[in-house]
């Protein structure tokens, strides 16, 4: 009798896969749909003159604004993995991420309510103060949410399969689809909601979370016995239960009382230099550690190699992201002033831009596996630090391709949407180049019991290159007569920083293989 193969995973299936990773996929792409619908809005608002339904922000604050929230985002992810590993567990974390995330673009969409049950003559004095008021802190609650949500939901669809199964890396790639779905439908629908009202923008991401939320309680059978909380046991256990509790309490009620402080004003915050601060204090505390490792943490010579070819791309890496990230606020700025997004008499909303990465994602990230895979099988697959330079490259040849646009507006003209169009397909590119190959480098560079640390410093680098994205922002947005006509220069000067970070990289590339030892 010949034995029967031993199943891949127990328990309900879809579609060869678990019936759970159902679940997380719509979960995980209605919340990237209120991120992606939310972020399109996000500094057309700020930026938006008061009488225009804005806040009025000048492109400085806006930017760093930006920054600051975009850098949240990832920054939170590594306190919100650590608590629900050992407080809350992966499934309720990702329930909690979701409520909070909600009731944060709701908070964001409140001053469009009031208006919309009271009318607009009533409100008209008092809606400023609750749009910015309502605004910060609905920004503050989404910061938190998806902090929660976000490195957890991932988790769980790692736990839906054994160790060495075959099919873990389709279902990651199913799951990533949902990402991109989201983020391509969301600043779509948003958009064309925020035509009426940008508080119906907001409100519709929000509804979309509950949207995920809804369906995650219904389907949430299928993940019974994963991303359960922790039991602590032992009395040492229970003790150490208790005291991460009060702890968490505790932060949690000195971060309440410290955002009533500044909502009072008696703080005066000046978002700029908060921050430059925080990008200073990022960069600090990611190499600190890692020289920490290196100097102290009991590695052999390889490994402490390894660290440093860790070290030597976590600034590439910000690089890369810095550029990047500028999609949603430098290139969408430029989409609203100086783009001509007239057809046949409709004017497309600026939003809609903002949907075409996701979609370029859709479309060629199976072309890149399987070249990839292809180049493999040659034995002529570019190394790990070869594709990093590929995606420096193809980010500044995208913004070299922005420079030319930015010349047409200066000169008094709008530029064509192909521009832009061109720029986005360039960078999606370089992000295919770059992004998946930076997780997978990380994991197989880090030494035995640091591969979590290892992992948050990646983040560390994605969340200094977003906040630098927002500096940036204010700076080469044209904002100004004097602006618009220095933005040219401002965008090639992106050019050379990029391209040189490139060829860099490019002349580094012969140290970094004998640093990654037997990692190729």
């Amino acid at each position: 009798m010949k034995n029967q193969p031993t199943p891949e995973f127990s328990g309900a299936t879809a579609f060869g896969h678990p019936k759970g990773l159902m679940t997380l996929f719509f979960t995980e792409m209605w919340e990237r749909f209120s991120y992606y619908g939310m972020r399109a809005l996000l500094i057309l608002f700020m930026t938006k003159s008061i009488v225009d339904g804005g806040l009025g922000f000048d492109d400085k604050t806006a930017g760093a604004v930006y920054g600051l929230y975009t850098m949240g985002v990832y920054l939170l992810a590594l306190p919100g993995g650590w608590l629900a590993d050992r407080l809350f567990g992966l499934k309720k974390s990702v329930w909690y991420g979701g409520i909070i995330i909600a009731l944060g673009h709701f908070t964001m969409a409140l001053p469009g309510i009031q208006t919309w049950i009271n009318g607009a003559s009533e409100v008209k004095d008092s809606l400023s103060t609750l749009d910015t008021t309502s605004f910060f802190l609905g920004l503050i609650l989404i910061v938190l949410g998806t902090g929660l949500l976000k490195p957890n939901i991932s988790s769980i669809v790692g736990q839906l399969y054994p160790a060495g199964s075959s099919k873990r890396d389709a279902g990651f790639s199913i799951f990533y689809m949902g990402i991109n779905i989201g983020g391509f439908i969301a600043p779509i629908a948003c958009s064309t909601m925020a035509e009426y009202d940008m508080h119906l923008g907001f409100g519709l991401a929000g509804l979309g979370m509950v949207f995920g939320l809804i369906q995650y309680k219904l389907t949430g059978k299928a993940l019974d016995g994963y991303g359960e909380a922790p039991k602590a046991i032992t009395p040492v256990e229970v003790t150490a239960q208790k005291k991460l509790k009060s702890l968490t309490t505790l932060i949690g009620l000195i971060g309440v009382i410290l955002v009533g402080v500044l909502f009072t004003g008696i703080i005066p915050i000046n978002a700029s230099a908060i921050a430059g601060a925080s990008g200073t204090v990022i960069a600090i505390v990611g190499f600190g550690y890692l020289g920490y490792v290196i100097a102290f943490g009991g590695l052999s010579k390889p490994d402490k190699n390894k660290v440093g070819v860790i070290a030597i791309l976590f600034v590439f890496s910000a690089m890369f992201w810095s550029g990047f990230e500028q999609a949603g606020s430098t290139l969408n700025l430029f989409a609203e002033r100086f783009t001509d997004r007239t057809i046949l008499g409709w004017n497309i909303p600026t939003g809609y831009f903002q949907s075409i990465n996701s979609l370029f994602i859709i479309i060629f990230a199976p072309f890149f596996a399987a070249l990839w895979v292809w180049l493999g099988r040659m034995n002529l697959e570019p190394s790990s630090p070869l594709k990093f330079t590929f995606g420096l490259l193809l980010l500044g040849i995208g913004f070299f391709v922005m420079y030319f646009a930015t010349k047409i507006a200066a000169s008094g003209e709008l530029a064509a949407p192909s521009w832009l169009i061109i720029t986005y397909l360039l960078h999606t590119f370089g992000e295919l180049s770059l992004s998946p190959v930076g997780l997978s480098l990380v994991t197989k560079l880090a030494p035995n019991g640091y591969g979590g640390q290892m992992m948050g410093i990646w983040f560390l680098s994605v969340a200094l290159g977003n906040l630098f994205a927002g500096l940036i922002a204010g700076e080469a947005s044209g904002g100004s007569e004097e602006g618009l006509a220095a933005m040219p220069d401002q965008f090639m000067m992106i050019v050379y920083t990029v391209i040189g970070s490139a060829v860099l990289l490019f002349l580094l590339k012969p140290v970094l293989k004998k640093m990654m030892g037997e990692v190729h």
